[in-house]
């Protein structure tokens, strides 16, 4: 990088007025570089562009000056950086109103967090922005299940191919193509023949359902971009055949939403952000659909902060493992990283023999298929996360 481009960043990073170059770095701007520093200077440098002003922003009550900042980073920054300076906007300068207009809301850059935050607003969105709405979280939904959609069969479908085989099969029953393969370093010299010690058996005909899976989704404000991912993942899951998916979407009241797993975008429209948590309520209701313990994983996806009854909580969760169900405490599934969590709650989970952790949507298709293998999870979290 050449001294002159080093001082134009440094400008460009320091501020100041469109022609000032007494900061030190004795740069000008080009045109395009004052466009960029006008539209950092809004959300950041007290709207005037001046620098001398606490950092509170501002973009002015005009919608077409929204309208116009909103096509100005577009076109100067990249996408990554465009939806951080969107949540910006919207939590430095209060412009949900940038949301509830259908004009500036196609002019929005869409992300998996704005999804999080139109699902907040829903109940406020007047009627001439809801369509909108709606096509921008299409947009993002169609996006992430080209992500996710085609390894979360591939791997939940290997998985469950690998459980239906049985390791002592009869001797009409062994899979002599995977048992030789399977036992290739056994074979004896002296013999001339390979000595088999692991014998595998032709998969059992499948039955039409392997797996019940229950998705229980925290639908407090702080995992919005959790129940983005869950409900992309629950809808994918309920287009498999070998398993049974529910849908419990949870605040204080629950709400079972198995029937919208058709549509994630119905699904997530179903959904209503922000509230308090029973946690207890979810898993009670959630037991009363197990028919299969042996069969059945339950992912509880929350935080863990119970409003509820937490003695109440631990005692349900409790019978559910003994009775054989397996459960798994996600405390997020998002991009975002380790999240505020309540410790104690995850640690007497734990104790109960459920592990409780983040996950990434890019681990999610790794975790269902070493749950449906039936793989110490506790280990695959260990290996996973390391």
């Amino acid at each position: 990088m050449s001294d002159d481009e080093r001082l134009r960043r440094w400008r460009m990073v320091l501020g100041g007025g469109p022609d000032d170059t007494a900061d030190g770095t004795g740069v000008g701007l080009s045109p395009d570089d004052r466009r960029v520093d006008a539209a950092l200077a809004a959300l950041y440098d007290g709207g005037g562009g001046e620098g001398s002003g606490p950092r509170t922003g501002g973009l002015g009550g005009s919608a077409p000056q929204v309208a116009r900042w909103l096509g100005d980073i577009r076109q100067y920054f990249p996408t990554s950086v465009v939806q951080v300076m969107q949540r910006d906007a919207v939590e430095r300068l209060g412009l949900t109103r940038m949301l509830l207009e259908p004009e500036l809301l196609a002019a929005v850059e869409p992300d998996v967090h704005l999804v999080g935050t139109l699902l907040s607003l829903k109940g406020v969105l007047p009627e001439r922005t809801k369509e909108t709405a709606r096509e921008v979280v299409r947009t993002v939904v169609s996006e992430l299940e080209r992500r996710v959609a085609d390894r979360t069969r591939a791997a939940v479908t290997g998985a469950l191919d690998r459980s239906a085989r049985t390791r002592r099969p009869r001797p009409a029953d062994i899979d002599l193509a995977r048992t030789v393969r399977a036992n290739l370093q056994h074979y004896s010299p002296d013999l001339r023949t390979i000595v088999p010690e692991r014998l595998i058996g032709h998969g059992r005909k499948r039955r039409s359902v392997q797996r019940d899976v229950i998705l229980a989704v925290d639908q407090s404000g702080s995992m919005a971009e959790s129940v983005v991912y869950a409900g992309l993942f629950g809808a994918v899951l309920a287009s498999m055949s070998a398993l049974r998916t529910r849908f419990v979407a949870f605040d204080t009241a629950v709400a079972d939403l198995t029937d919208s797993l058709g549509d994630p975008v119905e699904l997530l429209f179903g959904t209503q952000l922000g509230g308090g948590t029973d946690i207890n309520r979810a898993i009670a209701y959630c037991q009363s659909l197990v028919a299969r313990p042996t069969e059945t994983l339950l992912v509880l996806i929350s935080d863990l902060y119970e409003g509820g009854a937490r003695a109440d909580l631990l005692r349900r969760v409790g019978a559910l493992v003994a009775a054989g169900v397996q459960v798994v405490a996600l405390l997020a599934l998002s991009d975002s990283g380790a999240p505020a969590y309540d410790h104690d709650n995850a640690a007497a989970l734990t104790a109960l023999g459920v592990p409780a952790f983040a996950c990434t949507p890019e681990l999610f298709p790794d975790l269902m298929a070493a749950a449906i293998r039936g793989d110490d999870l506790s280990r695959w979290v260990a290996t996973a996360l390391a």
